[in-house]
């Protein structure tokens, strides 16, 4: 396999949001080498690097992964410049309200074919199947606090939320929608104590005992690193963030292999699969990139698939 190139651009903000490509990047002007977004997290860059494995395992491309892009919208924008022919870790909530500017769908099936059908109309770029892991809100608990007092759902919360301290995503407080409002009027209850906080923070904060309970991600790999539990969002409020790619059609047309390398990723990440993915990234530091070739050899490149 051909080595696998990767880029990290730390100021890509600003520059994806001037009128300029990025310089020195490959882009689609480039005939040997398909440009992929990863992104800030663990796993929006393993994701990048499978789509990347796949790519040159298939074809005869060479790849590129631009990690480090802060926001979705700015990897929106590196797709609509045409500095990267591949988003490789969408989110179908996600663009649902910040690209597409549309109200919140519950229904996995709704929303997949909401964006998949506008990404095409609006954008000229196709929305593949879902990896197979949706990576949404969770609330998290502690063993000892889940058997004391038998939580399983989030409904279960109800007796005992006069007593637990939360504390939740920052944004979260304020969010429309999926934010805490409209969480007490689905549930019908609210903590009595409940502190915003950075959300890379609440894990660190439940384990210690500082918090009851906290909100987090579902394929966050340290989920499994201090053993939580996750409550079942039994009356289905979060709705889905199913994780996919999307391509430009201009890249499918040009080299239709691209589609056939990464329809055999459809399915194939569980929500665990992937809390053990970033959990060898963030707890044992391996390389995001080693972990997505790791996985990729491990499954023999889904050839049976």
């Amino acid at each position: 396999m051909k080595k696998l190139k990767m880029v990290a651009l730390l100021g890509l903000s600003l520059l994806l949001l001037s009128s300029c490509s990025f310089p020195g990047l490959a882009t689609n002007d480039n005939d040997d080498t398909i440009a992929i977004t990863g992104g800030i997290t663990s796993e929006m860059q393993i994701l990048g690097s499978l789509v990347a494995g796949m790519i040159e395992h298939y074809t005869d491309k060479d790849t590129t992964v631009i990690n480090n892009l802060a926001t979705n919208m700015i990897n929106h924008q590196a797709m609509i410049k045409g500095d990267a022919s591949i988003s490789a870790a969408r989110y179908t909530g996600t663009d649902l309200s910040s690209i597409l500017q549309l109200p919140a769908e519950k229904d996995p099936k709704k929303a997949f074919n909401i964006v998949h059908d506008q990404f095409e109309k609006q954008f000229d770029q196709t929305w593949f199947p879902s990896y197979g892991f949706d990576n949404t809100y969770v609330f998290l608990v502690r063993k000892d606090t889940a058997e004391k007092y038998n939580l399983k759902k989030v409904s279960d919360l109800k007796r005992v939320a006069g007593e637990l301290k939360a504390g939740v995503d920052t944004s979260w407080i304020s969010r429309e929608g999926d934010g805490y409002e409209g969480f007490k009027q689905a549930y019908g209850f609210e903590f009595s104590s409940i502190l915003p906080m950075q959300v890379s923070l609440v894990y660190d904060a439940l384990s210690a005992g500082k918090m009851d309970i906290v909100l987090g991600y579902s394929t966050d790999g340290r989920i499994a690193s201090y053993d939580l539990v996750m409550l079942e969002d039994d009356l289905n409020f979060f709705p889905p963030y199913d994780a996919a790619p999307i391509v430009s059609n201009k890249l499918l047309k040009s080299d239709p292999e691209v589609k056939d390398a990464l329809d055999r990723l459809a399915g194939t990440i569980s929500t665990k699969e992937m809390q053990k993915l970033n959990y060898r990234a963030d707890n044992d530091l391996v390389e995001p990139q080693i972990v997505a070739e790791d996985f990729l050899k491990e499954h023999n490149y889904f050839e049976g698939k």
